[in-house]
């Protein structure tokens, strides 16, 4: 081409039309594209498989039928199953009183205005400023317009940026948001029922105490009673004075046990005193015998326990967000495109600051990437990975925790049924033993060491008693909550309440 053709193409507007269209606008377009449709990078979630079994091993030859996988335990109110009012009304004050839980709601609190704070990455981040100075040039400074005059600057500006999720970086991280506060509501459930199954355990633990101190003041009585007896058979010379001594020291010793009670069911007191929310200074509960049965709650099939527990729904929520961040890590190998604008006013006179000639403005994208980094981002994406190998692992853990726990509190309250059955027998024979005992010694046939030992052996056997009920309602409080009491994984809140702060999902995060 001459110098005349080349002039002639550089001038020509239409030259320059057709020169430059094949050359931007295919960049242009692809660029749309991508800024339109939001590629998204990474691993799509798909939940961690796990091993379950088809029933429950202490379930067989235990004559307790599994319940179908529709039969779950009454939400929120677990503890209706026991049938007890005090309980009642203690276990409703849990929600709203309980530090331990006010703490994890505020947790998911936290955790959902994180989601907003990563969906505001979807907009346009804009930002005003207005500014006034007063300023003087030096007089010495040559080729410069404004040497030595003092001049206002009037100024007024807004500027706006965007950047396009074109790889999916905010996308995946709103998706970790969410699933971290998924899980942070499942945490708060989990806190909750932990906190209601301790109240209901040490309830009935003092129950269980109470009863127990029914029984030894009743035992008390009666070796009063055996006490008086001796001491007239002393006075008429028919015992001996170590007979005597013998009554004494088992009467004290009695005592010294019902005694002994009064620390632990004061500590017991206490902790459901703190379970409430209140000092323990302030609370007191009036004694009562244990009274409520021990439940062997619908277990369902082990498949259903992965919807059933909080912990099992956290867990498996912080996979999903390990997984999220895998893509987010994948994001950062590829260029960041943002669009900025600015415009605004500037005058060095007031008068003429709101005029158009005092008009700024400037527009343009920017793209830029790494280029070399000597495998950071790379190792940032392997540490990704590893954190998702981790979260999955300890997902399965939870599972297998959860499984064993219920096979646990089941093989548990099978077995001290039968011993229940075995140490009511063992009851009944030693006052049987000791009716018989005690029999013979009015009649000076045997002395009383003879019924001291039989006097020792039936209190035992009574105690052991109230203390196998006392562990059978600890283990049938601990299968409740092993089952989730209730608790289901519907009840998560959904990405209509994590987005909106003003839908209920606090409520949602600690129901029952």
């Amino acid at each position: 081409m001459n110098a005349r053709a080349r002039q002639h193409a550089i001038a020509s507007p239409r030259t320059r039309t057709v020169t430059r269209v094949p050359t931007r606008t295919p960049a242009f377009a692809l660029l749309l594209a991508c800024a339109l449709s939001a590629c998204t990078l990474g691993p799509d979630y798909v939940k961690p498989p796990t091993p379950i079994a088809a029933t429950y091993k202490e379930l067989e030859g235990t004559g307790w039928k599994p319940a179908q996988p529709a039969d779950t335990l009454t939400r929120g109110a677990w503890w209706n199953l026991y049938a007890d009012p005090s309980l009642d009304a203690l276990e409703q004050q849990v929600a709203g009183a309980n530090q331990n839980v006010q703490a994890a709601e505020a947790r998911f609190r936290a955790a959902r205005a994180t989601v907003a704070q990563y969906r505001s990455s979807y907009f346009p981040v804009v930002t005003a400023n207005a500014a006034y100075s007063r300023a003087r040039s030096s007089e010495n400074v040559l080729h410069k317009s404004t040497a030595g005059l003092t001049l206002n600057d009037y100024l007024v500006q807004a500027d706006a940026s965007w950047e396009p999720d074109l790889w999916g970086r905010v996308s995946r991280s709103v998706e970790g948001a969410k699933a971290d506060a998924q899980a942070s509501a499942a945490d708060a459930q989990a806190v909750l029922l932990s906190m209601q199954a301790e109240l209901a355990t040490d309830y009935f633990e003092l129950r269980g105490l109470d009863q127990e101190r029914q029984l030894l003041d009743d035992t008390i009585a009666a070796y009063r009673e055996a006490l008086d007896l001796t001491q007239h058979r002393y006075a008429g010379g028919i015992a001996t004075d170590a007979d005597v001594a013998q009554a004494q020291t088992q009467l004290k010793t009695t005592q010294a046990q019902a005694l002994d009670l009064g620390v632990q069911r004061a500590q017991l007191e206490h902790a459901i005193a703190i379970l409430i929310g209140q000092p323990p200074s302030t609370f007191s509960l009036p004694v009562a015998p244990l009274s409520a049965v021990p439940v062997v709650a619908q277990t369902g099939v082990p498949s259903a326990l992965l919807e059933r527990r909080p912990d099992i729904a956290s867990a498996e929520r912080q996979v999903a967000a390990m997984n999220a961040q895998i893509g987010v890590a994948t994001a950062a190998f590829f260029p960041n495109l943002i669009l900025s604008v600015t415009g605004g006013l500037e005058a060095t006179n007031y008068s003429q600051w709101l005029l158009a000639p005092s008009r700024l403005w400037s527009l343009g994208p920017a793209l830029a990437g790494t280029l070399l980094d000597f495998g950071g981002r790379a190792s940032v994406k392997e540490q990704a990975r590893a954190h998702y190998d981790e979260s999955v692992a300890q997902y399965r853990q939870t599972v297998l925790t959860a499984f064993g726990q219920v096979e646990d509190n089941l093989a548990a309250l099978r077995v001290l049924e039968q011993e229940a059955a075995t140490q009511d027998d063992a009851v009944a024979a030693a006052q049987r033993a000791l009716a018989v005992v005690s029999d013979r010694y009015k009649n000076g046939a045997i002395t009383y060491l003879d019924v001291v030992v039989a006097q020792t052996t039936a209190l035992t056997n009574e105690r052991n008693a109230v203390s196998i009920a006392r562990r059978r309602m600890a283990a049938s409080v601990a299968l409740v909550k092993a089952l989730g009491g209730g608790w289901d994984a519907s009840a998560l809140p959904t990405d209509e309440q994590l987005v909106h702060p003003s839908a209920p999902a606090s409520e949602t995060a600690t129901q029952g």
